[in-house]
């Protein structure tokens, strides 16, 4: 009876409220501690003035915000993206308060009275609408008040998702639409996604509202969300990555040489398993249509029940080769230690193909740096004894570092860069390279509007297949013999699969806003200026 009394659990109870905020994700700087973890807490003696925030976000220009905090006479501790936020907020948060603190003083209102009018009356988008708009970056930011005023604002680019539900008992918003369906036991058609920069509020008597706070820019939903971030439990995220699947078929079968008969398929686990599937189906759709052609140019005496049954007994191989042991993403750990997880990550299923007959088929959800592959995956299958080993990403080539969400800042991380650079040094291009380096450089103290993408230049030249096969022989482990080859997603294949995410800066260095470009320009600076070009 006391547990099902609302106001006795709110008394009594650990952790019993009206208002939970958590920030569930790994973190995104590769880095870990209770300073990165959100929320984070401005602390104040008026309950309206005390702000909590958390966020999944980067900020491209945090130093055009801490600037812009100083010339109005604060001094920020921190130049980190979330301090910086927490701080601009807070001090709009207590401008907001002051305006009604002096508008309760002309009313006549004192004491207490004063403290409880300016909690009835706080408009927090008055807050966001002055501080956001030279927020430059991806993101979702969820903050609440000492009041309980609650308020969610997602970038003006759409490039971070947000979702959220109401009903008569709760409103809550999330990063991610199943895990809403699983915790509320909700439809799909029930959830509703935030608009590209409109916020949703909350007041302390649980009425909801949504406004618009700074009007949509170019839509750029993040398209590696798609790929690789989010639950690929997703209605439309699960088709979206078996599609990304289905049309690297042509491409696959090139790389075995169309030998489907000798070739066995399967994934590294675990974020590309829809990826699977879709590619089992898209190559079951072709050697269906082989039968078919087969069938039907036989004659009618061929048409025996012999030949019918050896024809259609062809099937496509597939086999769980990799398992993943722990639950480590090397994606995003330490670099001192990313190459030691590698090597440990990953086993086989040994005896799941013919050696030194068929071919092996593995499809992952991206290559970004390679460290797995090579410290890894390569070493393991190679165990196997295939004929080649063919490694497939359901995304296009990485070849430009994010600035939105997650930490991927150097340029030299990226395995499509390296491969890029050799590829310029063995021509005896070295002269390329330093000539972006001084266009870079000859924009570096423009505005961030007029700067223009010069790393891309790094690419102009060499098709995808040459990058491609330039990355099979870096990340060839040293006494591997077996023919290696590697085959990326194309851009064209992404978009058709992703229609409705069209952020692809990650793979075509087209940033949706001017602060990373300016990131990307600085990134080449840095690389070219520790390394000997």
């Amino acid at each position: 009876e006391q547990l099902a009394d609302t106001s006795f659990a709110s008394c009594h109870l650990p952790f019993a409220g009206e208002i939970y905020m958590g920030h569930l994700r790994y973190s995104t700087t590769g880095k870990s501690g209770l300073s990165y973890v959100h929320p984070f807490m401005r602390r104040n003696n008026w309950r309206a003035k005390n702000l909590c925030i958390c966020a999944n976000f980067n900020m491209t220009n945090v130093e055009d915000i801490f600037h812009s905090m100083s010339k109005t006479g604060q001094h920020p501790r921190m130049v980190s993206d979330t301090y910086i936020l927490l701080e601009q907020l807070g001090h709009r948060l207590d401008r907001e308060s002051e305006r009604l603190f002096n508008k309760a003083l002309d009313e006549g209102l004192k004491n207490t009275d004063i403290t409880h009018y300016i909690e009835e009356n706080i408009n927090l988008a008055n807050v966001l609408r002055t501080a956001s708009p030279m927020w430059d970056g991806g993101y979702a930011v969820c903050g609440v008040t000492g009041s309980g005023e609650m308020f969610t604002l997602r970038d003006p680019w759409g490039i971070r998702p947000l979702f959220w539900y109401c009903d008569e008992e709760v409103a809550v918003v999330a990063s991610e639409r199943p895990v809403i369906q699983t915790s509320f036991d909700t439809e799909v058609t029930d959830i509703k996604e935030l608009k590209p920069g409109e916020a949703l509020f909350v007041n302390k008597n649980g009425v909801l509202r949504t406004e618009q706070i700074i009007p949509q820019k170019n839509y750029a939903a993040c398209a590696f969300e798609r790929v690789y971030f989010s639950r690929g439990s997703d209605k439309d995220i699960y088709q979206e990555r078996k599609e990304l699947g289905r049309s690297l078929v042509k491409p696959i079968l090139k790389a075995i040489n169309y030998e489907l008969d000798n070739t066995v398929f399967s994934y590294i686990p675990n974020t590309a398993e829809a990826a699977y599937y879709g590619m089992l189906a898209g190559l079951d759709d072709y050697l269906n249509l082989q039968k078919s052609e087969v069938i039907a140019s036989l004659s009618p005496k061929e048409l025996t029940s012999e030949n019918l049954n050896q024809i259609l007994s062809r099937r496509i191989r597939a086999e769980k080769v990799a398992w993943k042991d722990i639950k480590m993403r090397t994606f995003i750990a330490e670099g001192n230690c990313r190459n030691d997880l590698a090597a440990h990550v990953y086993d086989i299923t040994y005896g799941s193909l013919q050696p030194y007959k068929d071919n092996l088929v593995v499809i992952d959800d991206s290559i970004v740096r390679g460290t797995t592959l090579r410290e890894s995956i390569i070493r393991i299958m190679d165990r196997l004894h295939p004929k080649r080993i063919v490694v497939v990403s359901s995304s296009p080539q990485v070849r430009y570092p994010d600035y939105y969400g997650i930490d991927m800042s150097h340029m030299d991380e990226f395995i499509a860069f390296k491969a890029a650079v050799a590829l310029i040094k063995e021509r005896g291009e070295q002269s390329r390279l330093t000539e972006i380096y001084h266009r870079c450089k000859q924009q570096e103290n423009l505005p961030k509007e007029k700067i223009v993408n010069h790393v891309s230049a790094i690419y102009k030249d060499f098709t995808a297949e040459e990058i491609s096969e330039k990355m099979a022989e870096i990340l060839r482990p040293e006494g591997i013999t077996t023919e290696i080859k590697i085959v990326y997603q194309s851009l064209d294949g992404l978009h058709t699969a992703c229609p409705n995410s069209p952020g692809d800066w990650y793979f075509s260095g087209n940033y949706p806003t001017p602060g990373g470009i300016r990131r990307v320009n600085e990134a080449y600076i840095d690389y070219y200026e520790k390394k000997e070009i």
